[in-house]
C-alpha cells in the first residue's frame, strides 16, 4: 500500500472525532432560559464579526490570487517556468480557506458550549469540564484533521494527477503555507485586536473605576468581552494553530527530497520518505484521540489536581506517539537512517518541556506567580516591574530546551555539515513534526479555556449560584495557564520550523540556477539582514499593541458614555447597549489588523529586492531569533499577569475589591495585547517572512540592488 494514502484517512479519522465530540455538546442540557438568552447573543455577536472580517480578508485574497497568477504566467526570458510556481495561487486560496475554516468550525462549537458548560458546571466540576473540553476537542481535531486532508489532497494531485518528481513536488509544496499563514495573522491580529480591547475596557471602567464584578451584567463591555474571547481566543487560535501544524509539515516534506533525493535514488522509495512526516502526523492523531478519554477530574478546584487531569491525557497521547512512531520510522527510512526516530523523540520531549516550563511560570500554583501576585501590595507600578522581570527570565528554559532540541536532533539523524540539505537538517524538520505530533489533544486542552471563561461570565450574567461560578472560575485559571502552554508550542515549534524554512529558501535558490552563498556575518549584506531581521519583530508588536490600544480607547469612551446617559444601568432599571460595544471592537479591530498584516507580507519582498537571497538569510535568521524571545516573554508576562489577578480574587492579597486587586487588573491589562495579540501573532509572522521568501526566490535572487 502507498503510505499517502494513510493521510487522508488520518484526516478522517481526526474528523470524525471531532463530530463525534460536537454532537456530545449540542446533545447536553442548554440551561435555563436566561443562559440561553446570553449565550444565543454572544453567539450572534461572534458569527457577525466572523462574516465581517471574511468579507475584509476576502478582498485581500482576491487581490493577492490575481498578483500571484499574473506573476505564475509571466515568464523571464530563457525560462519555461513563470516568475513563481503555477501551483501556489490555487494552494494559496485553499490554505487560506481551510485555514479559516478550522478557527470557524471550532468557534461555531465554542459558543454553542459556552451556556451548557455553566450549566453542567451545576451538576459538579468534573460534568463542566467534560462538555469544555469535548468543545476544545472539536478545535483540536479540526484543526490537525482539516491540515492533514489539505496537504495529502496537494501531494497526491500533484504526484499522481501531475505526474511531478519528487524535486517538482517538493519545490510546490514548500510555498503552500503561504495561505494559512496569511490567514492565520489575519485571524490572529484581527482577533487578538478584538478580544483584548473589549478585556481591556471592560476591566478598566467596570473594576477599576465602577468598582463591579468581572462579566457584571451592568457593564456595557461585558458581551463583547465575551465574543472576543470566540473570535480572538478561538477562532484565532485554530487558524493560527493550523498554520504552525501544517507549516511543520510541509518543511520536512521538502527538506526530506533535499536529505534522500539523490539523482540516483528510486523515486518510488524518494515519495515514501517524502511520506514519513504525513505519515507520524496520522499517528499522533490516533494517539490524540485515544488520549482525551484519560481526560477527567473530581469536585476539587485545586489547580495542581486540575492540572494533573489534563496533564494525563496529553502525557499519556504522548507516550502513545514515542512507541508507535519508532517502527514508522524503522519500514520507511530502513535501519541505516533509525536515527531519526531519536528526532522525533527530541521534538516531543522538548514540547512536553517547554510545556512544563511555560507552566511553571504562569500558573499561580508556583512560586513565580505567587510572587508577582505579592508585588501588588506596593502597587500596580512594582506589579508591571516583576512581571516584566518575570517574562524576561521565562525564556531562559525554551531557548536552552529548543537549542538542545536543535543539536540532538541533528547529530542524531546523521548531522553532516557540507553544503547539501543533509539528514541532521531533515531530523531537525521531523522534531517539529513531533514536537505537534499530539497538536489534537494539545490543543484541546487549550482550547477548552475559553469556553469556561464564557461560562463563568454567562453564571455571572445569568445570576446562577455562586458556586456554579467558583467552579467556572476554577476551570478559567486552569484555561489561562493551558492557553501559555499552547502558545509556549506554537512559538517553540515556529523556531523549529522556521529554522527548516531557512534551510528550504537555500534548497529553492539553489534549484532555481546558478547563484553563491555568502552567508558569513562578516559579509555586509547578510549582517544588515540580520539587523532588520530581528527589528521586523519588535516594530510588528509595536504595531499590534499600538491597535489593541486605539481600539480600547474607543470602548472605554464608549463605556463611559453609557454610564453616564444610561443612569439606570447600575440600579438594574435599564440594560446597557452591549451591541454597540460589539460593532466598535468589530470596526476598529478590523480596520487596525491591516497595516501590520500587510507589513508583514511586504517586508520580505522588499528587503529581498534590496538585498538579495544573502540578506534574506540574515533577515530570517535575525526575526526568528528575536521573535522566538520576544514572543516567549510576551506570552508568558501576560499569562503570569492574568493568573495572579485570580489568584488574588480568590481571596489573598486583600481579595476582590482590594487596592491589590486594582493594581492585578492594571498588570492584567497590559499583559492582555501582549499575550493574546502581539506574542501569538508574532510565531507567525517569523514563519510568513521565510514563506514568502520561498514564493518569491526568483525574483529576489535575480532582480536584487545591492550587490557586494
Amino acid at each position: 500500500m502507498d503510505l499517502i494514502w494513510t493521510a487522508p484517512v488520518g484526516a478522517l479519522i481526526a474528523l470524525l472525532f471531532a463530530g463525534y465530540n460536537a454532537m456530545k455538546v449540542r446533545a447536553a442540557d442548554r440551561g435555563t432560559e436566561k443562559v440561553r438568552e446570553l449565550s444565543d447573543v454572544i453567539r450572534h455577536g461572534a458569527d457577525a464579526y466572523l462574516k465581517r472580517q471574511y468579507r475584509t480578508v476576502g478582498v485581500f485574497f482576491a487581490v493577492a490570487f490575481a498578483v500571484l497568477m499574473i506573476l505564475a504566467f509571466v515568464k523571464p526570458a530563457g525560462s519555461k517556468e513563470g516568475l513563481i510556481n503555477i501551483f501556489t495561487p490555487f494552494a494559496f486560496l485553499s490554505g487560506g480557506l481551510f485555514s479559516g475554516l478550522s478557527g470557524f468550525l471550532g468557534m461555531k462549537i465554542a459558543t454553542a458550549a459556552n451556556g451548557r458548560t455553566a450549566t453542567a458546571a451545576e451538576k459538579g466540576l468534573n460534568s463542566g469540564l467534560r462538555v469544555a473540553f469535548s468543545a476544545g476537542s472539536v478545535m483540536g481535531f479540526v484543526v490537525v484533521g482539516l491540515g492533514l486532508l489539505d496537504t495529502s489532497i496537494w501531494f497526491i494531485l500533484l504526484r499522481f494527477a501531475f505526474k511531478l518528481d519528487p524535486a517538482q513536488l517538493s519545490a510546490a509544496m514548500i510555498t503552500f503555507g503561504i495561505g494559512a499563514s496569511t490567514m492565520a495573522l489575519f485571524a490572529r491580529v484581527g482577533g487578538g485586536i478584538f478580544t483584548k480591547a473589549a478585556d481591556v475596557g471592560a476591566d478598566l471602567v467596570g473594576k477599576v473605576e465602577v468598582g463591579i464584578p468581572e462579566d457584571d451584567p451592568r457593564n456595557p463591555a461585558a458581551i463583547a468581552d465575551n465574543v472576543g474571547d470566540n473570535v480572538g481566543d478561538v477562532a484565532g487560535m485554530g487558524a493560527d494553530l493550523y498554520e504552525s501544524y501544517v507549516g511543520s509539515i510541509i518543511s520536512a516534506v521538502a527538506l526530506a527530497f533535499g536529505a534522500y533525493g539523490a539523482p540516483d535514488a528510486d523515486e518510488k522509495s524518494v515519495f515514501s520518505r517524502m511520506m514519513l512526516p504525513l505519515l507520524l502526523a496520522v499517528i499522533g492523531v490516533i494517539c490524540s484521540v485515544v488520549g482525551t478519554f484519560f481526560v477527567r477530574c473530581g469536585e476539587s478546584t485545586d489547580q495542581k489536581k486540575l492540572l494533573g487531569s489534563l496533564r494525563r491525557g496529553t502525557y499519556i497521547a504522548a507516550a502513545l506517539f514515542a512507541a508507535a512512531s519508532f517502527p514508522a520510522v524503522y519500514f520507511v527510512l530502513g535501519k541505516e537512517n533509525v536515527g531519526i526516530y531519536g528526532a522525533v523523540l527530541s521534538g516531543l520531549c522538548a514540547g512536553v518541556l517547554i510545556g512544563y516550563f511555560t507552566e511553571f511560570f504562569t500558573s499561580d500554583t508556583y512560586k513565580p506567580t505567587k510572587k508577582l501576585a505579592a508585588s501588588s501590595e506596593t502597587g500596580s507600578a512594582t506589579l508591571i516591574i516583576s512581571g516584566l522581570s518575570l517574562g524576561m527570565r521565562s525564556v531562559i528554559a525554551p531557548v536552552v530546551i529548543v537549542g538542545i532540541s536543535i543539536l540532538v536532533s541533528f547529530t542524531v539523524s546523521g548531522g553532516d555539515l557540507g553544503d547539501g540539505i543533509s539528514k541532521g537538517l531533515f531530523g531537525i524538520a521531523v522534531s517539529a513534526v513531533g514536537m505537534l505530533s499530539t497538536l489534537g489533544i494539545t490543543l484541546a486542552t487549550d482550547a477548552y479555556g475559553p469556553v469556561a471563561d464564557n461560562a463563568g461570565g454567562i453564571a455571572q450574567m445569568a445570576g446562577m449560584d455562586e458556586h456554579v461560578r467558583e467552579r467556572t472560575d476554577a476551570l478559567d485559571s486552569l484555561g489561562n495557564t493551558t492557553a501559555a502552554t499552547g502558545k509556549g508550542f506554537a512559538i517553540g515549534s515556529a523556531a523549529l520550523t522556521s529554522l527548516s524554512l531557512i534551510v528550504a529558501f537555500k534548497q529553492r535558490i539553489e534549484m532555481l540556477g546558478d547563484f553563491s552563498f555568502k552567508i558569513e556575518t562578516t559579509n555586509p549584506i547578510t549582517l544588515v539582514g540580520i539587523i532588520l531581521g530581528a527589528m521586523l519583530p519588535f516594530v510588528f508588536a509595536a504595531m499590534t499593541i499600538d491597535s489593541v490600544g486605539i481600539a480600547a480607547q474607543s470602548i472605554i469612551g464608549e463605556v463611559h458614555r453609557q454610564f453616564k446617559e444610561l443612569t439606570g444601568i447600575m440600579d438594574g432599571t435599564q440594560k446597557p447597549e452591549y451591541a454597540k460595544c460589539v460593532d466598535i471592537c468589530t470596526r476598529s479591530s478590523l480596520r487596525q489588523m491591516i497595516a501590520p498584516s500587510l507589513f508583514a507580507v511586504l517586508s520580505p519582498v522588499v528587503i529581498g529586492l534590496l538585498l538579495g537571497p544573502n540578506g534574506i538569510i540574515g533577515m530570517l535568521c535575525g526575526a526568528t531569533v528575536s521573535g522566538f524571545l520576544l514572543a516567549v516573554y510576551m506570552s508568558n508576562s501576560g499569562g503570569a499577569w492574568d493568573n495572579a489577578k485570580k489568584y488574588i480574587e480568590r481571596g489573598n492579597h486583600g481579595g476582590s475589591g482590594s487596592e491589590q486587586h486594582k493594581a492585578s487588573v492594571v498588570g492584567d491589562t497590559v499583559g492582555d495585547p501582549l499575550k493574546d495579540t502581539s506574542g501569538p501573532a508574532i510565531n507567525i509572522l517569523i514563519k510568513l517572512l521565510s514563506i514568502v521568501s520561498i514564493v518569491f526566490a526568483y525574483i529576489i535572487m535575480n532582480y536584487y540592488l545591492i550587490k557586494l
